[in-house]
């Protein structure tokens, strides 16, 4: 079982005298700015000039600086760039700068897991990552509370990189709830693997093969959208309040029913197998590859793809059925 931290585990004094600096001013990039700053740490901010995100910042009360400067003037760096531009930032803006007894954190450790990122063996490298949106993680913090976080240590130089990770993970309010360790590689494998066959590839192909089986045995695509897609956010609402069986608790016999049934016959062990095959695809690193090479190259197949996923007759409809949801829209 994994190891959990909490409020008593972590010291706010490990700040003392250290500044914190955040490479990018994005949705976790803010959260993290501003929990940090408001436990009282020292922290400086890095953001590209005349970017939203650069406006931002200055909003908030940061003088966003350049990324060398944050690899000069603090003793943790936490980077939160995209994955596919880290490489760049850290190749031109942090290697050049950073020294002996520093540390480098990340919230995801593709970079590193996947040698994108090849820090010095004199500094420290960890890992905090809050399981949840940047909007989330500040919402949370700002009510007293906190999002659950997991940190990782992947070079410990000073002998203190977990007491790093740790105080820092408390300085975003995650260990008012729990703070589970584990490996870069854990967390990067375990979370490709995720967003690909569940949260992200698996429900979306699963809602389009239910929407156009209706749609071709002829129900009209706005009531198929309906019970296809528009009701998913109930049942994962209340999974993820109750748990499955919770869910089942709740829904009406013949659903509960036919969920135990036809469930394992749509999903079933073929499904397993493919899932299989995407994980040993991530743990060989030939998913990171791939996508490495597609950046390299001007993401040709990544356009391509969502584009035909845009024009996919579940968007059209989608578009139009929430147009009829006012809670939906856009404050």
């Amino acid at each position: 079982m994994a190891k959990i931290y909490y409020e008593k585990d972590a010291d706010m004094n490990f700040f003392k005298g250290k500044k914190v600096g955040i490479i990018g001013y994005g949705s976790q990039g803010r959260a993290h700015a501003l929990n940090l700053k408001d436990s009282g740490v020292d922290v400086l901010v890095s953001e590209l000039e005349g970017t939203p995100n650069y406006e931002k910042a200055v909003k908030d009360g940061f003088t966003p600086l350049s990324a060398s400067d944050i690899a000069k003037k603090c003793d943790a760096i936490m980077m939160l760039a995209q994955d596919n531009v880290q490489p760049i930032i850290y190749r031109d803006f942090i290697a050049p700068n950073i020294t002996e007894g520093k540390a480098l954190g990340f919230a995801h450790g593709f970079s590193i897991h996947y040698n994108q990122i090849v820090p010095p063996a004199n500094i420290d490298v960890f890992m905090v990552a809050p399981k949840g949106p940047g909007d989330l993680v500040r919402e949370q913090f700002v009510q007293g509370q906190g999002v659950p976080c997991i940190v990782a240590v992947e070079q410990n130089h000073t002998g203190n990189a977990l007491k790093l990770a740790l105080a820092y993970a408390k300085g975003l309010g995650g260990t008012r709830c729990g703070v589970v360790e584990t490996t870069f590689k854990e967390e990067t494998e375990t979370d490709l693997f995720g967003e690909q066959v569940v949260l992200c590839g698996g429900v979306t192909q699963l809602i389009k093969y239910a929407f156009e089986t209706l749609v071709e045995a002829g129900y009209q695509p706005e009531v198929a959208y309906y019970e296809t897609c528009h009701e998913l956010k109930l049942i994962v609402d209340l999974i993820i309040e109750r748990g499955i069986q919770g869910m089942r608790e709740v829904i009406s016999d013949t659903a509960e029913y036919g969920d135990m049934i036809s469930g394992p016959e749509v999903v079933d062990e073929g499904v397993k197998e493919n899932m299989e095959y995407v994980l040993a695809d991530i743990q060989d690193g030939v998913f990171a590859k791939e996508w490495i090479l597609e950046n390299m190259v001007g993401r040709p197949v990544y356009k391509a793809l969502k584009k035909q996923s845009e024009e996919h007759l579940i968007e059209e409809v989608g578009k139009k059925m929430r147009d009829m949801m006012p809670w939906l829209k856009k404050k």
